[in-house]
Order: C-alpha cells, then structure tokens, then sequence
C-alpha cells in the first residue's frame, strides 16, 4: 500500500491577503473645535489666517489671528479626514510664509502650525498623502532627537503629538 504524501507547502511569500472590507473613511463624528498656536523661528506669529479643508479640498473653516497666536476653528459634524489647516500670513505679518498641519485623527484636536509641522505635512503628502502611518514616517525621519532622549529600545516619547511634538 503506498500513500503518496505531498510536500507543505507554508506560507509563500508571493501570496498577499487582502482584506474585503472596506476601508471606512474617519469623520468628526460631532462639532470639533480645533485649536492652536501658530510661530516660527522662537517667534509668536499674531496676525494672518488660518483655514481647514476636508479630504476634498473644500474649506470647512476658518478664523483670523487677532493680536494672539492661538486660533480655535470649528469643524462640522460629518467632516471626513484628513483636514489641512494653513495659515496665511497677514500683510502686516513678520514672517511672510504659509505654514501646514494635517489632522488625521479625529480625537486629536490640538495643532500647531510652525516650520516643523509644514516639513512632517510636506513629506507625509510625498510619500502618498496625509495618512496615520504617512504622518508617523515623516514624523520620525524629521526628528532629531539628543541621544539622552533615547533609548535602547528606541525613541522616548510619542512621536505622534501633533506630528511634530513630543511629550
């Protein structure tokens, strides 16, 4: 009696499983404020604008910096992510460039918009668009950390505050 027995044959690399779910898109599932401070170079930046736009490009909010470098915008229930806030400098402002900030995740609501958190937004949208995991890799290829803030294990800290903050 022979039993003809087949070789297994493992997982192959070559073999991708995809998920047939939908990927389901994240939204402000009610009014959100968000707030922040806007500056560059050890500098308060009070006069200019900031905007949000959704995922589609379309402007969801908007406010004007009026003798302080806090803004606070509030975004409707139902607005999906990612949202870009840019400020725009005022005629009147000392520093005369836009800066950017990407909100990727809805219960985060606090972010600033300086020359590092324009470099992280820059580099996420080349590597393929303002994503959690786009946000986290230009994050962490942007910070210079002192080795006293490391660890053996890596980094100290979240990398992900504001995607460009660590606490």
């Amino acid at each position: 009696l022979g039993v003809l027995i087949s070789p297994l044959t493992g997982c192959e690399k070559s073999t991708q499983h995809k998920s047939n779910f939908p990927s389901v898109a994240k939204k402000f599932s009610k009014n959100t404020a968000l707030t922040g401070t806007v500056s560059a170079k050890n500098q308060l930046i009070t006069t200019g604008s900031v905007k949000a736009t959704d995922s589609k490009g379309q402007q969801v909010g908007s406010t004007e910096l009026s003798n302080s470098n806090r803004y606070k915008i509030e975004i409707p229930a139902g607005t999906e992510l990612p949202i870009v806030l840019t400020f725009s400098p005022g005629p009147t402002s000392p520093y005369k460039e836009s800066l950017v900030s990407a909100v990727v995740i809805p219960n985060l609501t606090t972010y600033d918009l300086n020359p590092f958190t324009t470099a992280i937004a820059q580099k996420a949208k080349s590597l393929g668009g303002y994503t959690h995991e786009n946000m986290l890799v230009a994050a962490e290829s942007s910070v210079h950390l002192p080795d006293e803030n490391k660890t053996s294990g890596g980094w100290r800290g979240d990398p992900t505050k504001q995607y460009g903050g660590w606490h």
